[in-house]
């Protein structure tokens, strides 16, 4: 039989990540019927994230003890003569998440305020009926179904294919990563490190986590054109470890890919979309976590109020694309992309100049952007390039 299954709900989300069981957990606490779909049989695993979150992500949640692999108050950046600069958090903290206890429990905290949520539940098609997203149909544990919705949201992760569906370009640009979890390493576990260099990760960089003493997430990323010939991320990251940690255990490996552009329409009759899916990710540090998070809301809210109007066409939907946009949230990731696509293409020199210039300066607290515009103020051939960073 092809439909044993069919329901009705307010708004259907797809995809239980932070962005999607935050939207869930939202539209339910804003009194709608709302079901969170998730294709795997595990929420949170297997991990695909570097597991970082600066600060911030307390604006919106409560940071649970059990969600913390380790407090962070400070990041290391070397660049590629050595030089290093040392970021001191400032007055909050940040840190490294075990993504597997989080992702876990938001979706449980949905699930608490009222969304049914259904682990082994693939989206394989979307209901669209005069041009208005319906509901959604897929297969969950071996059974097909349809549901129908007021809103469908997706939450599905980089390349979204429920926002193909919707009628949405999801394409984007995407950096390759690889990961590994580290055991039997030296590290200060109270900082994060970055690195930066053509033989370490061309156009990108490595970054090392602290997830507690001598464990860390020892990862990197660059644009696949970067790479010399014949040699993929993972071969790039295995060299690095090689010579900064040679005493290392491979605990864990961990696959993945950011996406490093926004999307600019994540709305349709009937539809939105949010997090990777939406590309709402800092693309030159390739942060995603508190923006998938505030997005999440910020998408419920709008469905809520659509919905409670009777019109869920894209025009009332474009509410959250506006706000998002608008956001300070959205304005910096624009810049952070544009940073992003100079950074690309930057060489060591380019790299080394910009460490030199920071030397002395009091980094403690500053946020990515603004380390964008103390750069440009001290390096003024970068003005025209990144003109525009420094207002707002």
């Amino acid at each position: 039989m092809i439909n044993e299954i069919k329901e009705k709900y307010d708004i259907v989300v797809v995809g239980a990540g932070p962005a999607g069981s935050m939207t869930a957990k939202t539209a339910a606490k804003n009194g709608l019927e709302v079901l969170l779909m998730e294709k795997k049989m595990v929420i949170g695993h297997p991990v695909q994230c570097a597991e970082a979150v600066g600060k911030g992500l307390e604006k919106f949640l409560n940071i649970k003890s059990k969600w913390v692999a380790q407090k962070i108050k400070g990041s290391y950046m070397y660049f590629p003569d050595g030089t290093r600069i040392v970021m001191p958090q400032g007055n909050k903290t940040g840190y490294v998440l075990e993504r597997k206890i989080f992702d876990r429990d938001l979706a449980m905290q949905a699930a608490r305020a009222g969304a049914k949520v259904r682990i082994g539940t693939k989206a394989e098609d979307l209901l669209i009926e005069n041009g208005f997203v319906k509901g959604v149909k897929g297969i969950s544990f071996g059974k097909k179904f349809e549901v129908f919705a007021d809103i469908v949201i997706g939450t599905d992760g980089v390349g979204s294919k429920v926002g193909r569906w919707a009628g949405i370009d999801t394409s984007t640009e995407i950096m390759p990563c690889a990961q590994f979890l580290l055991a039997g390493i030296e590290i200060d576990s109270g900082y994060s490190e970055f690195y930066l260099g053509e033989k370490i990760a061309p156009g990108g960089y490595a970054w090392v986590f602290p997830k507690g003493e001598g464990v860390a997430n020892v990862g990197l990323g660059f644009p696949r054109e970067r790479a010399e010939q014949g040699l993929t991320v993972s071969d790039y990251l295995k060299r690095f470890i090689r010579k900064k940690f040679p005493e290392g255990q491979i605990i864990e490996k961990i696959p993945g890919a950011v996406p490093v552009a926004p999307i600019k329409k994540i709305v349709e009759n009937g539809y939105m979309t949010a997090g990777d899916a939406a590309g709402q990710v800092d693309s030159l540090t390739g942060a995603g976590i508190r923006n998938a998070v505030e997005a999440g809301i910020m998408a419920a809210e709008v469905a809520a109020k659509a919905i409670s109007k009777g019109d869920v066409s894209i025009k009332m939907l474009m509410e959250y694309q506006e706000r998002w946009h608008n956001s300070k949230t959205g304005r910096d990731i624009i810049k952070m992309n544009k940073a992003r696509k100079i950074s690309a293409k930057s060489i060591d020199k380019d790299f080394n100049e910009l460490g030199h210039s920071l030397k002395g300066v009091n980094l403690r607290g500053v946020s990515s952007i603004e380390l964008l515009k103390i750069l440009i103020r001290k390096n003024p051939k970068m003005l025209w390039k990144l003109r525009g960073l420094i207002k707002s």
